[in-house]
């Protein structure tokens, strides 16, 4: 796997200093959770990790692709599994047609390292942490369990790194499991993959996609006020 100038240079700097895999680890996770905002790429899933560190937006797949890259940069060894997973985890950012366009399970990923001999799953990079807060608050509103980019069934769903005891955000809404590939352009290139567009379909994606990006600020946005609200009483 060759690894872009940006994408190295971003995984030296984040784990200047760090002596173990688990700080490396940590400093990673952070930077992909926090530092890439949720969101949805105008180019679905089909994004490289330089560029998702140039936007400064991902969703799952794109997330994926670029915490896999950055770990391998810093010789962590990863590897990305996919699955599929309800559209319901969608929910609240696609409503009408677009949810209406979701196929009824899309393709769906995290990463696995391996630090000190054991692999261990990892997905709470997935939402930042103002996202995620404001989902729990409004899947507690509306008395759901899986929208807004969480799945609550069975499962708390969280949004930090615990490598020991396993912390996730979406897998109590996988559906199917597709197994471990070493880059997922190898799983795009398969039948398996299930969000590959028709013309028409991707033409309806890039006509929403930025009114649904604009429903996650919002979302955003309102944890953020009840928390400057909070702070200040």
């Amino acid at each position: 796997m060759q690894i872009p100038p940006l994408t190295m240079a971003t995984a030296d700097h984040l784990t200047s200093g760090a002596t173990t895999d688990r700080e490396k680890l940590e400093r990673i996770f952070m930077f992909v959770r926090d530092e890439i905002l949720f969101g949805f790429p105008t180019k679905g899933d089909f994004v490289p990790a330089s560029e998702t560190i140039k936007t400064g937006v991902g969703q799952c797949n794109t997330k994926a692709a670029l915490g896999l890259t950055l770990c391998r940069a810093c010789g962590i060894p990863a590897r990305i599994h996919f699955s599929l997973i309800s559209k319901d985890i969608q929910r609240g950012f696609f409503s009408g047609l677009a949810y209406w366009l979701l196929p009824q399970e899309i393709s769906h990923s995290r990463i696995e390292v391996e630090i000190e001999g054991t692999w261990r799953r990892i997905d709470s990079f997935i939402n930042d942490m103002p996202l995620h807060q404001a989902a729990e608050c409004e899947l507690a509103r509306r008395g759901w369990k899986v929208e807004f980019s969480l799945a609550l069934i069975n499962v708390h769903a969280g949004a930090d790194l615990n490598i020991d005891k396993e912390v996730l955000a979406q897998m109590a809404a996988v559906t199917d499991d597709h197994g471990v590939w070493d880059e997922a352009a190898d799983y795009y290139d398969s039948a398996l993959y299930h969000n590959r567009p028709d013309l028409w379909r991707m033409l309806a994606y890039w006509l929403m996609i930025g009114r649904v990006n604009r429903r996650v600020k919002q979302l955003r946005k309102g944890q953020a006020r009840h928390a400057t609200a909070r702070d200040g009483s």
